[in-house]
């Protein structure tokens, strides 16, 4: 495959649909993006090593290898290049299993370019650095949080998360003992309405919550929702 204008801001697409790797492409060279195309899961691999993009889109059924062994891959070598998954509708066993190896978000088909291509931008804000006049450094029980590092620690020893892990814990922790809804941190954290599927914010914060061990500060309360707390 060829790469459409290598520049910084380089999309790996990895989508053996042609229909839609092509309307992918399109929208996201509109939006400024380069984007570089790959059709199945080896070559896809080879890209994201090779080319090193600002993001993956990934479709989790790839001939090859699979966007979610694409994604284990890359988290397994200390690759944290955010990934964006594109998944049929009724794959949500393929959903879960994709967070839960370290994606970010996902995108389930049909869907819409414009909304693919703002989850891209969504991703990329949360991994650009800190907003200017990020707030001082939190902590809670074993757990520090550097919102000016993006960087976390429990008893000093740092914990890798993804962008959206950290946002999400960062946005709790800033707010400590306060209890948000899944729908309340879908908009606040990830910026998208109920209606995208209050499934990921469970899966994101068993994540984090895997991660952090027996130092956790997220408590569930049945009913509601998430807070965070010592």
């Amino acid at each position: 495959m060829t790469v459409d204008n290598p520049r910084p801001g380089l999309v790996l697409v990895v989508e053996d649909e042609p229909s839609i790797a092509d309307l992918v492409r399109l929208y996201l060279s509109r939006d400024g993006f380069g984007v570089h195309v790959e059709r199945d899961g080896e070559a896809g691999l080879a890209a994201a090593r090779r080319l090193r993009p600002v993001a993956c889109v990934l479709d989790i059924a790839l001939p090859g290898l699979p966007g979610t062994e694409i994604c284990r891959r890359l988290r397994e070598a200390g690759d944290w290049t955010p990934v964006i998954f594109l998944t049929a509708r009724d794959d949500e066993v393929d959903r879960i299993v994709g967070l839960e190896l370290g994606a970010d978000d996902y995108v389930s088909k049909p869907f819409s370019p414009r909304e693919l291509v703002a989850r891209v931008r969504a991703v990329l804000r949360r991994t650009a650095g800190p907003p200017e006049g990020a707030g001082p450094p939190v902590v809670l029980g074993r757990v520090a949080l550097d919102p000016g590092r993006r960087a976390v620690t429990v008893d000093g020893a740092p914990v890798q998360l993804t962008s959206t892990e950290f946002d999400l814990l960062a946005y709790l922790m800033g707010r400590p003992r306060r209890v948000f809804t899944r729908e309340e941190l879908l908009a606040r954290v990830w910026g998208y309405t109920a209606h995208a599927g209050t499934r990921t914010v469970d899966v994101h914060v068993a994540q984090v919550r895997a991660k952090l061990g027996a130092a956790s500060v997220i408590r569930t309360h049945r009913g509601v929702g998430y807070a965070a707390d010592a």
